[in-house]
């Protein structure tokens, strides 16, 4: 890691796990975190852009999301001049909502509200931030929509020809939490995308749809 960082002004920390229960998500995030901190600070690295999830605070009965808690704290607790973001689930990030065809039982997902954006304007958008002076406040990106999450994946289904029921489910768990209404979306001020879900999904319908690596919920 110190030769790859050697001479980088800017560092984005994109990483995930390869696993998400407990112990291992916790251990992955507190390990790589750690090293990647004391690499940037032996580089002289002049700007740490730490990516997150809007939401985390809100969803510690998850072990996913205990561990982004982690992740971040290590962030705002280091010396670097940094900048923490959470965005939204990318629109991408619905595909992975789906069962897999084998388990024909109806899928129950939770209503609350999602403001998911397209992974290409997130990109973006974060690399907008990392070009930017360092701040210790939050800077948060959302897609320009608020839909239900059980409607996106839904949506998604159809396109792919998945005709299982969806149900709209209050008490549905999101890896191990439940959702509140608006548990998944912005603050005001968030810095928006300009790709709607409808477009976003008209352009994968000729193929398959790109995957994200994410666990089921």
């Amino acid at each position: 890691m110190p030769a790859a960082l050697q001479g980088a002004q800017v560092v984005v920390d994109a990483a995930n796990a390869p696993i998400f229960d407990d112990p291992q998500v916790g251990d992955f995030f507190q390990r790589a975190t750690t090293q990647l901190l004391a690499a940037c600070e032996r580089a002289g690295v002049a700007h740490l852009v730490g990516l997150s999830i809007v939401g985390t605070p809100y969803l510690q009965d998850s072990p996913y999301f205990r561990a982004k808690a982690v992740q971040e704290g290590l962030i705002r607790q280091s010396g670097l001049r940094s900048t923490l973001v959470r965005a939204t689930q990318c629109h991408e990030f619905m595909a992975q909502l789906v069962a897999p065809l084998a388990q024909r039982q109806p899928l129950h997902l939770s209503p609350a509200k999602v403001q998911p954006v397209a992974a290409d304007d997130l990109a973006a958008l974060v690399a907008q931030v990392a070009m930017t002076a360092p701040t210790r406040r939050m800077v948060q990106i959302a897609g320009p929509e608020c839909h239900r999450l059980f409607e996106l994946v839904e949506r998604v289904m159809y396109f792919n020809q998945d005709d299982r029921p969806v149900v709209e489910d209050p008490d549905a768990r999101y890896y191990g939490a439940r959702l509140k209404d608006t548990t998944l979306t912005p603050e005001p001020g968030a810095l928006l995308g300009s790709t709607r879900f409808a477009d976003w999904l008209d352009s994968h319908t000729r193929g398959p749809l790109p995957l994200v690596h994410l666990p089921l919920p």
